[in-house]
């Protein structure tokens, strides 16, 4: 299910945009990328979309690979590359987990209100960073 397949997909395809950004692959509109995906991701979440799972492993794969060159680009000259990489994509997984506990409270209907609230602040951020309101 979309549920745990998506929290996986996403820290695996970010490791690989990782590894494009520690080489030197330029990828234009990274940060466009990350931003648009708060806002996309946001959006689903508070429109509780729920599209093919094909289509939602797609978009989120995209996304991480603005996420991870972001990340991979950003390795500090004394770090080690790989100990580094696995720093940002065990911590991704854990974020992963905690917005999976947290969308357990879609369960009850108060819940449900606090998760579509919570996915309309992040496309509200994501908006933000896109526009450049913050």
């Amino acid at each position: 299910p979309a549920l745990w397949t998506l929290p996986v997909v996403f820290p695996l395809v970010m490791a690989l945009g990782g590894a494009a950004g520690v080489i030197g692959l330029p990828l234009p509109g990274a940060e466009t990328g990350i931003a648009l995906s708060g806002l996309v991701l946001g959006l689903a979440v508070a429109a509780a979309a729920k599209p093919p799972l094909w289509v939602a492993a797609v978009i989120t794969g995209l996304f991480a690979v603005f996420h991870g060159h972001a990340h991979g680009v950003e390795l500090p000259k004394s770090a080690n590359a790989l100990a580094y990489a696995m720093g940002f994509v065990v911590s991704t997984g854990l974020l992963h987990l905690a917005g999976i506990a947290f969308g357990m409270l879609d369960r009850w209907p108060a819940g449900r209100v606090a998760v579509r609230i919570a996915g309309g602040l992040i496309a509200v951020a994501g908006a933000g960073f896109l526009f450049g309101w913050l």
